[in-house]
């Protein structure tokens, strides 16, 4: 397409450099989330009254407008990266620290109380035993996370040079060249749906005693809901021949 990759030199920034900039933003603050949500979510668990204000505090900062939160922080960190971070860190524990609440409570009191029984403390319990239990809820909050967070770098756009692919969104506004905002969005949803490919390739590494898709556990369980399959006529009409042979 002509002018597709055509970057202006406005950006100060190449088309790998633009995707470059998008992944850091989107995935780091996701990381960050990640490792604060695995002692929060264990704390939850630990102490259930503290679950319910925590994922009342994380929703009401999710509720906050991302563009409100850029402008509070610019005070105290400027027109850079970490203004559209921290909100984006903060963003995906919203997601995250319920993921692993759930995760780590579907974990079956028999193998809790075989690991304790073995003389395996808290903290090892929680990473050898638990925590891989949980590998498929952790995974399936870490593709929503992601997912939301590589389309949220592109507000950053708004407070200046920092929405990475989002700048190429006023780029075209500004020069008038729709070409680059069509740009802008299949790049970003491509980098989305490479890494939740990339994330479900990891969820299935290392869970490998569950089914091979979701889509194979979907049509194993609508063929459970449909009950007993009909018969085959072949079969019905050579066992009817079986049986005149006997008789």
């Amino acid at each position: 397409m002509n002018g597709f990759f055509d970057i202006p030199s406005d950006l100060q920034s190449s088309y790998l450099g633009l995707i470059s900039t998008h992944l850091q933003e989107a995935l780091i603050p996701v990381l960050v989330g990640f490792l604060l949500s695995l002692p929060i979510g264990l704390l939850c668990v630990r102490v259930r009254w503290l679950y319910p204000p925590v994922l009342w505090t994380t929703t009401v900062i999710y509720a906050i407008p991302s563009l409100a939160f850029f402008v509070v922080l610019i005070d105290y960190t400027g027109l850079s990266k970490l203004t559209v971070m921290i909100p984006l860190c903060l963003y995906s524990l919203v997601v995250l620290v319920p993921s692993v609440v759930d995760g780590i409570r579907s974990v079956p009191e028999e193998t809790n109380a075989a690991a304790q029984a073995m003389g395996i403390g808290l903290v090892r319990r929680y990473f050898q035993v638990q925590l891989p239990i949980a590998v498929p809820a952790i995974i399936a909050g870490l593709r929503v996370a992601a997912a939301s967070s590589i389309s949220l770098v592109s507000v950053g756009a708004l407070i200046g040079n920092q929405g990475a692919l989002g700048n190429l969104l006023t780029t075209a506004l500004l020069y008038q060249r729709p070409v680059l905002a069509l740009n802008s969005v299949v790049t970003t949803a491509v980098l989305a749906v490479l890494v939740d490919a990339l994330l479900v390739l990891a969820r299935r590494l290392l869970t490998p005693w569950l089914p091979p898709s979701d889509s194979k556990a979907r049509r194993t369980a609508l063929r459970t809901a449909a009950g007993p399959t009909a018969p085959d006529p072949s079969t019905t009409a050579g066992a009817a021949r079986a049986g005149e042979r006997v008789s």
